[in-house]
């Protein structure tokens, strides 16, 4: 076959350092629409951006030539620059390190973009460790039940 053609769906989930609350109401819009500009300019499409206070959800499209771990990268080091040159009170802010990642089929996507979009309402009876845990045992992840405490 002469040429590739790849349909990759990430749905990518990283926290604020700390799971400190930094992501105000007020200012989440412009976030989630910057992290889309970032995906943009690096070749991505950011299919939907969400999330609550302390934590995001990227769903992107990535070329082949992508891997996970620089499409990440990318959003979360540009974002946070951003973040604290834009905002300065932000100044401390940080990502925590690491992400999850969780590969998608087409089919899926739909879902996935409601289930972004409904952060709040989700969150009033799940904690982020929870969901994230979720996620996990979800894919068959094994994981350090330390890291999702804090």
């Amino acid at each position: 076959m002469a040429n590739t053609y790849t349909a990759l769906y990430y749905h990518i989930v990283f926290s604020t350092k700390d799971r400190e609350p930094w992501l105000a109401r007020e200012i989440r819009p412009r976030i989630w629409a910057y992290i889309g500009g970032i995906a943009r300019e690096n070749g991505m499409i950011a299919i939907e951006v969400g999330g609550i206070a302390d934590h995001v959800h990227v769903l992107i499209s990535a070329p082949a030539t992508k891997t996970v771990s620089d499409a990440v990268k990318q959003i979360k080091g540009a974002s946070s620059r951003w973040l604290k040159e834009t905002f300065p009170n932000m100044s401390a802010f940080a990502w925590q390190d690491g992400y999850g990642a969780f590969s998608e089929g087409k089919v899926n996507i739909d879902g996935i973009r409601q289930y972004i979009r409904t952060q709040e309402e989700h969150h009033r009876t799940k904690t982020f460790a929870e969901e994230y845990r979720g996620f996990l045992e979800r894919n068959g992840i094994e994981f350090d039940e330390r890291y999702l405490l804090g």
